[in-house]
């Protein structure tokens, strides 16, 4: 692994994106078109390459004041424990440090994870959702 370089760009190919959504087993991977779109559409993104290789990505939608959402975090898995997805986080969190509050629905598996980035898991509060994604 050469030295990873950080983008703040919205153009993707549906080949990087899709190779990248399906390397985690999501599901939108399978919508490469509607994934190009999407980054198109986030206020933030930050990508992380190792060369040409899209290896991980943080995207984030804010209201312009107060809260902002991370939508997606996801780093390849022969590149995860090295730093990646905890730089992305990083970088997202001094974009929106004005903010009173960021946003992250984190799986049960990753809870840890977020929790050494500095979020806190709600005791009273739990993410819902519609859709039509299976992972």
């Amino acid at each position: 692994m050469s030295e990873i370089e950080y983008k703040e760009i919205h153009e993707f190919t549906k080949e990087d994106l899709q190779d990248l959504f399906l390397s985690v087993e999501w599901s939108s991977g399978h919508f490469p078109e509607k994934l190009q779109i999407a980054m198109r559409n986030f206020e933030t993104v930050i990508s992380a390459w190792d060369g040409d290789k899209l290896v991980g990505m943080i995207c984030a939608m804010d209201d312009g004041i107060m809260t902002a959402y991370v939508h997606y975090l996801l780093v390849r898995p022969e590149y995860q424990d090295k730093g990646i997805g905890k730089e992305l986080v990083l970088r997202v969190k001094e974009i929106y440090k004005d903010y009173l509050r960021i946003v992250v629905v984190g799986y049960d598996e990753e809870i840890g994870f977020y929790e050494n980035c500095g979020f806190e898991k709600a005791d009273d509060a739990s993410p819902l959702f519609i859709t039509d994604l299976w992972t």
